[in-house]
């Protein structure tokens, strides 16, 4: 199967990027793209949160709650973009234009990956462990990791967004940082000229 864009990870950064990815259907030049996401590697950090400051989220929303209701509105939203489910990523390689990524399951082949995977140890995905390095923001103490990257990109076609990028472990930066990546994107597809989506009323 083949994508122009595969996300790897479906917590608070991955949902939000395919959320502005998926937005942008009826652009010119986005609404012929392929979009998957493969959701949840292991168990989510977001799993256990209590959120009480985050604008626009009612207080004491749980973090198992945003990650089933994240999942339901790309699904009603925006159901062109594929819901991988219950597969583990085994390996990123590239394949010269293209990326190959292995799962436990299936082998997909995609123009831009995304890892969108949360910044604890271990990382197992072969083919990216050149590219590791110790997290630039997080507690020294809890040896948290990163991807080398420069404004979320670690190569061409290759993209990191949320905590793996080096950000700090905060809803609201997690989510800015998935849709970052997701306007970069958009801006690659529309010949480079800067662009966002957003609707209005």
């Amino acid at each position: 199967m083949t994508f122009d864009v595969l996300i790897i990870g479906g917590g608070v950064s991955g949902m939000q990027c395919a959320l502005v990815l998926g937005s942008a259907i009826n652009k010119e030049y986005a609404k012929s793209k392929k979009i998957g996401i493969i959701m949840h590697q292991r168990a989510s950090h977001l799993q256990d949160a209590l959120f009480n400051n985050v604008l626009g989220i009612n207080p004491k929303t749980t973090g198992k709650s945003i990650l089933k209701q994240g999942k339901e509105q790309l699904t009603e939203l925006y159901p062109h973009i594929q819901q991988i489910e219950q597969e583990k990523v085994i390996s990123v390689h590239q394949k010269k234009s293209v990326y190959q990524i292995t799962t436990n399951k299936n082998v997909y082949i995609s123009k831009i990956v995304i890892i969108a995977l949360n910044y604890s140890k271990p990382f197992s995905i072969k083919g990216l462990e050149s590219y590791l390095e110790p997290h630039a923001r997080a507690n020294p103490k809890k040896e948290r990791i990163q991807l080398k990257n420069k404004e979320h990109l670690i190569k061409e076609g290759l993209y990191c967004c949320g905590t793996i990028a080096g950000h700090r472990s905060q809803f609201s930066i997690a989510a800015g940082s998935g849709a970052s990546v997701a306007t970069d994107i958009l801006t690659l597809w529309n010949n480079k000229i800067p662009t966002k989506s957003h609707d209005k009323v």
